[in-house]
């Protein structure tokens, strides 16, 4: 009997590490599965694995609440043969928990996927972090309550036709999201108004209303993007504006073989880039057919 008590005890601990993840839910309500959590100012890291080397930090205030992981534990991986690299055919990994959805990539410089995708679709970067940012706050793991997944919360039937097999993947998500970005905004003539209330409440509603759609929530995403956007290209004009004048107030190097006449450094900065406005986005009536 003491060793039957004994064995339910060690099971019992066994199975706690699986028994102690927890699922914070966010106020968007996206749902963030996590192993511990930890606050640091005014952001809780949430450690995705066990080992604690992957994490993902989310504004405290952005929490709403945690929950206990009640999904079936993962199963022990079997070892399995090796297999030669060269035959190895790649293909998206399963998540254990899930069958249906794909395993997260590998970690990855979100900067470098950014600008790989820029250059590609020739699309400012800013403007897909800043997309990313409203999209899924720079979370790769993200799901919305609709089903759209990872940085750029791709539908899985628009991941489907652009050709994404694994939206969790940074790099095709973003690759997918920010040419799926561009499609729209050659569909509208580049107005960056329509092609961001297009992806978020789909083009049929932006034709239905000919402009942004009445929806407090579509017009809150358009002004959350036009804002970061400004700000960081502001942000951008200054620094530049501040290099020019440092720049221009350096003291040239003389010559001794021929003189220069004496001018007043310019005072003039370089001309500011012209800022897209949010204010039409968030306060224009609805445009009328």
């Amino acid at each position: 009997m003491r060793k039957f008590a004994q064995l339910l005890c060690m099971m019992f601990l066994m199975a706690l590490p699986a028994l102690a993840a927890d699922v914070a839910v966010l106020r968007n309500g996206f749902t963030i599965r996590h192993e511990r959590r930890q606050e640091l100012g005014g952001v809780t890291r949430l450690y995705l694995t066990a080992d604690s080397n992957g994490y993902t930090d989310v504004p405290t205030s952005e929490i709403d609440h945690f929950e206990q992981d009640l999904s079936p534990a993962p199963a022990a991986a079997q070892p399995a043969a090796p297999v030669p690299v060269a035959a190895a055919a790649p293909r998206a990994s399963v998540s254990p928990s899930n069958p249906s959805l794909p395993t997260p990539a590998p970690h990855v410089d979100l900067k470098d996927v950014v600008a790989s995708a820029s250059t590609t679709h020739l699309i400012d970067p800013d403007l897909i972090a800043s997309v990313i940012h409203a999209e899924s706050n720079f979370n790769p793991h993200a799901i919305s309550p609709k089903g759209a997944r990872g940085l750029m919360q791709l539908m899985p039937q628009t991941a489907s036709r652009l050709g994404v097999n694994n939206s969790f993947d940074p790099q095709a998500n973003v690759d997918g999201g920010t040419r799926y970005l561009r499609e729209l905004l050659e569909l509208y003539n580049f107005d960056l108004i329509k092609a961001l209330a297009a992806y978020n409440a789909g083009p049929h509603r932006v034709q239905q209303y000919n402009g942004v759609p009445p929806y407090r929530e579509t017009r809150a995403y358009v002004r959350r993007i036009i804002l970061d956007f400004n700000r960081k290209k502001l942000a951008e004009d200054k620094a530049a504006a501040a290099a020019a004048k440092l720049a221009a107030n350096k003291p040239a190097a003389k010559t001794p073989m021929a003189k220069t006449s004496s001018t007043k450094p310019s005072s003039k900065t370089p001309p500011a880039r012209t800022i897209i406005s949010a204010r039409s986005a968030a306060t224009q009536p609805s445009p009328t057919p």
